[in-house]
């Protein structure tokens, strides 16, 4: 199984012009990029960089009320055009009933199928799969139903490293076609720095569930896993009082995570293959 390293163009805003963010991604040695669907007049320069530079696409779509579905329905199949290897979807509310959920992902489910093309929901706050139960009921109730596991949401969520969660994580982790690999902590959805000896535990639980993904991936024949390690900037990025600095740098961070990851799914690979 071959791992794809996507980056996402959030948290480079300000860096330079579209052509110059998407150069230096290929530069860095990423395989793709991941970023919500271009503006129209857009289109055709945004998927010309990506093949101009060999990268693959990762869409995202964010549904809008008041019907959701119909959000999802036209997002989509605009995300079609674009040839993604797959589209991760921020999907209704939080609030929305679990009856409505369950319909809405149903219906999802089926025009992804129609289109060929796969999603996965992502795990956010503020979506309806924001939490690790609720999302065990809408996963146990759709069958076919992917995700893009974020459990740095369901670490803030819960204020814990999800110990008292397995089975809801068995679930989802059985259920991940992406990663978004960022580290959260009980207190918030990205740690300071995940390079800071304090943060050990939660670097370990979530390098935990990245590699149970990667095995359950690879079980069921797979050929590919796809990661975005996606830390944000300000807002999500700890920045000093008054002067609103950040605490690190945001692309070396990214960098690091990767790095850590592909050495830590190359060694696992390697033991395998022994």
């Amino acid at each position: 199984m071959k791992l794809k390293l996507i980056k996402a163009l959030w948290g480079m805003e300000g860096t330079g012009t579209l052509e110059e963010q998407v150069g230096r991604i290929a530069s860095a040695g990423y395989d793709g990029v991941e970023a919500p669907l271009p503006a129209p007049d857009d289109e055709q320069r945004f998927k010309e960089l990506l093949a101009s530079h060999g990268l693959d696409y990762v869409g995202m779509i964010f549904t809008e009320g008041p019907d959701h579905y119909a959000s999802f329905e036209a997002q989509l199949e605009r995300a079609t055009s674009f040839g993604p290897i797959h589209v991760t979807a921020h999907s209704l509310k939080d609030y929305v009933p679990l009856e409505e959920q369950i319909d809405y992902f149903r219906r999802a489910v089926q025009l992804e199928q129609q289109l060929g093309v796969k999603v996965g929901h992502e795990t956010h706050r503020g979506r309806a799969l924001f939490n690790p139960w609720d999302t065990g009921k809408v996963l146990n109730a759709v069958p076919g139903l992917g995700l893009t596991a974020d459990f740095s949401h369901w670490c803030c969520v819960t204020e814990s490293t999800l110990e008292h969660f397995e089975s809801e994580l068995d679930l989802a982790i059985a259920r991940t076609v992406h990663i978004h690999g960022r580290v959260g902590y009980a207190q918030g959805p990205q740690v300071p720095d995940p390079r800071a000896p304090e943060y050990a535990h939660e670097v370990a639980r979530h390098f935990e569930w990245w590699n149970r993904i990667a095995d359950t991936r690879q079980h069921a024949g797979a050929s590919e896993l796809t990661f975005t390690p996606e830390y944000g900037p300000p807002g999500y990025l700890h920045t000093l009082p008054f002067t609103n600095q950040p605490v690190t740098d945001l692309w070396q961070v990214c960098k690091w995570t990767v790095e850590q990851y592909r050495e830590n799914f190359e060694r696992t690979q390697s033991v395998k293959a022994t």
